[in-house]
């Protein structure tokens, strides 16, 4: 059942690039990442009082709460990095980056959770880098750059960094406690993070400035990243972080479908194979 949790984690988490893309095209990114953040938030713990796990968070020992809280930071940051890539470049082109989280995540797995790799899981784990480096080299990089967009590169990588971070911790986090509840206590711990950006940055006066349009995408992608956190995290619960992570990362497949219909937004032949490969190299993972 780990696996159906990956790819339905996959699959909502292709959904909220798109959906994210179309609610931050007049919307700071830092403004919006908290606000759908509510969103999360409302969402999680709807599901923790559905399953009613709630009355298990005075049982929760103090390593996991800090492994739960570290985890949830590490997201926060992963998120404000994305979202902020995101505004300043092509989905096609940011994907690729933030996805690359999934080989350090591998590695990390190795160091800190004796996760066994054999010849074939390494072979699988060149393929995946090897296509993640088409997929960035990808058609008008240079004309970005020179139009003073480039930047989008440095934030798409930071967000990947964080996020092996956060697959790493959050593994370790839910160990011992129920993934539902697990999710809506780091999600706390992303709001409180997300929020105080805002203020810091003295952007609280923009959020009343949102388009109700660009709110409602917002919104939809909030409730879509929480559909992804549950089956992500559930699917961490009961399988091997290094083959969740890799099977996560194939909503880069749904997220190039749908920027093609949504913002017409095409791969050539060099990123189509790294797609190729990134898919080939990826599914070799779950099933050796």
């Amino acid at each position: 059942m780990w696996i159906l949790y990956a790819v339905g984690s996959a699959f909502f988490a292709g959904l909220t690039s798109i959906l994210a893309k179309c609610g931050i095209r007049n919307t700071d990114s830092t403004v919006a990442t908290a606000v759908r953040t509510v969103v999360i938030l409302i969402f999680s713990w709807l599901i923790v009082w559905i399953v009613g796990s709630g009355n298990q968070i005075f049982s929760i020992s103090g390593e996991t709460y800090l492994f739960l809280i570290l985890s949830g930071a590490a997201t926060g940051a992963s998120w404000l990095c994305y979202f902020r890539a995101l505004q300043m470049g092509d989905i096609n082109k940011v994907v690729p980056v933030d996805k690359s989280s999934t080989v350090l995540t591998i590695i990390l797995a190795l160091i800190f959770l004796h996760e066994g790799i054999s010849l074939p899981k390494t072979m699988a784990v060149l393929a995946i880098a090897a296509g993640i480096f088409l997929m960035i080299e990808k058609k008008d990089r240079e004309e970005k750059e020179k139009a003073g967009k480039g930047g989008w590169f440095f934030w798409a990588a930071g967000s990947a960094l964080f996020a092996s971070l956060t697959a790493i911790l959050g593994k370790i986090g839910i160990s011992g406690v129920e993934s539902n509840l697990g999710t809506a206590i780091r999600t706390a711990v992303v709001l409180v993070m997300a929020w105080g950006m805002v203020f810091v940055t003295g952007k609280q006066k923009e959020v009343r400035k949102i388009d109700r349009k660009e709110l409602f995408f917002i919104g939809l992608s909030g409730v879509a990243t929480g559909s992804s956190w549950l089956c992500y995290y559930r699917a961490l619960q009961e399988g091997p972080a290094s083959v969740v992570a890799p099977i996560d990362k194939l909503s880069v497949l749904v997220t190039v479908v749908f920027s093609y219909f949504v913002f017409g937004e095409k791969l050539k032949g060099r990123a189509l194979a790294g797609l190729a490969l990134l898919t080939a190299g990826t599914v070799a993972m779950a099933v050796l």
